[in-house]
């Protein structure tokens, strides 16, 4: 077998573990997506019909000049993995991949308390559906670990009492209420995560949830929590961080047919609680990644009670104009977190700056799909898409950016309030006072000779600071 030494030398690379394998030619196009026990073994099993010019997978492997890997911890993950990428990119040589009715989907149902079932047919009665599938032998292994890692009834109907699955650690009783309704929805809710390839925000909810229950000295639960935790973040991501930034990027373009590589990628979010503290955040990402240093954050100024589209406009409005006017450049590609009213908002402000040619979408919080001016009916990209991956990833920086500027914001309201009504403590004291220690919890603990020495007040000031605390602790002693 006489292979050029570039496929040579390639298949000598290749690992012996789990994954997925896709074969592309010059262009860089996909030609054909498999799964692997051991990448090593499956990949170079192909190469014995090298040269086989009447055969059909003789023809595809003559046309093969890159192939890449993205490898898993077991055989199970991979058929999940590349279904997904099959769906996504269609090669030509997957033909019987692309009809669904030939293969099982896991399906999440749409019941009180969820099930997670196999099945054979996707019909629109609610449900999630995540697939298809290529083999159900690997299938049925994959759902039996995913009940064990998020735990879930598997009872047609919820019967009054636990059953052998309760015993066995695989449901969490919420048939006896022993499992609270909402414990039981982030379980589920965890679980589409995963069936999404969401790892990393996965992993964000697990750790949110092992602190909650730490917190409440529930230590076993903590620690299941901590495990399946470490285990996922052992795990190698798929999508998006396994693929070269300048490759996702280059798809994100031919994605929505952008006029140039989106390079510079700016998101926004609007955050606010029923009106109240209302901001805006900007996130920007070059080549992919986070721009930590080019973060803004806005104070709304001109809008009163909840109004997230004049919001989202004075936002947008007052980053770019500024932008303008101080002749900064600008990005290639503007994002905004929410829906079709959202863009528009944004779209409707970029045009009256004169930003008619700069792109802009955006992506609905419910079903993540993707909305253009351009378009009337969205873009759905699958769940497993590089593409999707970013700009969830951009959407969810923007959202986090913008929740703890409103928090922050909030906390200091409050601490404010509380320091208000100390007579003789005017606004420069409570300045200080919030400055050097941060919390009202702080200020409540210090006494009078810290209150000068490190604010810098007057003795009468810190004396009055000192006693209206301290009268209001010794008086809900006295009251217990």
């Amino acid at each position: 077998m006489r292979l050029p030494n570039y496929l040579k030398s390639r298949l000598q690379e290749m690992p012996p573990s789990p994954g997925v394998y896709l074969f592309k030619n010059r262009e860089g196009e996909i030609l054909y997506i498999g799964k692997a026990l051991s990448l090593k073994k499956r990949v170079a099993g192909h190469f014995r019909f090298w040269e086989e010019s009447f055969s059909k997978e003789g023809l595809m492997l003559s046309q093969i000049s890159r192939i890449d890997i993205l490898e898993t911890t077991t055989e199970a993950e991979a058929l999940l993995l590349e279904s997904s990428l099959v769906k996504e990119h269609l090669p030509k040589y997957n033909q019987m991949l692309r009809d669904d009715k030939s293969y099982p989907f896991l399906k999440i149902t749409s019941e009180e308390f969820p099930r997670l079932l196999l099945v054979r047919n996707r019909i629109a009665d609610g449900g999630k559906y995540f697939g298809p599938y290529t083999n159900v032998r690997l299938l049925r292994q994959a759902i039996k670990w995913l009940r064990q890692e998020f735990p879930m009834r598997t009872c047609k109907k919820l019967p009054k009492k636990v059953c052998l699955m309760y015993h066995l650690g695989q449901c969490g009783g919420p048939c006896e209420g022993i499992q609270p309704k909402e414990d039981y929805l982030a379980t589920v809710k965890e679980l589409e995560l995963f069936l999404e390839g969401r790892r990393d925000a996965l992993v964000r909810s697990l750790a949110k949830r092992m602190k909650e229950y730490s917190q409440k000295q529930d230590y076993e639960k903590a620690k299941v929590h901590y495990e399946l935790m470490r285990s996922l973040s052992a795990v190698p991501v798929s999508g998006a961080l396994k693929l070269q930034p300048s490759q996702v990027l280059a798809d994100f373009q031919k994605a929505f047919s952008l006029p140039r590589l989106p390079r510079r990628i700016e998101c926004y979010d609007i955050s606010n609680i029923h009106g109240h503290e209302p901001v805006g955040s900007m996130v920007v990402f070059e080549d992919g990644k986070p721009k930590r240093s080019d973060y803004r954050y806005f104070r709304v100024k001109t809008v009163t009670g909840i109004d997230d589209y004049r919001m989202m406009r004075e936002v947008v409005g007052r980053s770019y104009r500024r932008r303008l006017e101080e002749k900064k450049p600008l990005p290639d590609l503007v994002v905004i977190d929410g829906g079709k009213g959202h863009l528009m908002a944004a779209k409707t402000e970029l045009d009256s700056l004169g930003l008619k040619e700069l792109p802009v979408l955006s992506i609905a919080k419910e079903h993540e799909v993707i909305f253009s001016p351009e378009r009337e009916r969205p873009y759905v990209l699958p769940a497993a898409s590089p593409v999707l991956q970013l700009v969830r990833h951009l959407r969810d920086e923007a959202h986090r950016f913008a929740i703890g500027f409103h928090r922050r914001l909030h906390r200091r309201a409050v601490m404010v309030s509380q320091l208000d009504h100390i007579p003789g403590l005017g606004p420069k004291g409570r300045e200080k006072l919030l400055k050097k220690f941060g919390t009202v919890g702080k200020i409540k603990t210090a006494d009078p000779e810290q209150l000068v020495l490190k604010a810098g007040l007057n003795r009468k000031a810190a004396q009055a600071v000192f006693q209206t605390f301290n009268s209001s602790i010794a008086e809900g002693k006295q009251n217990q």
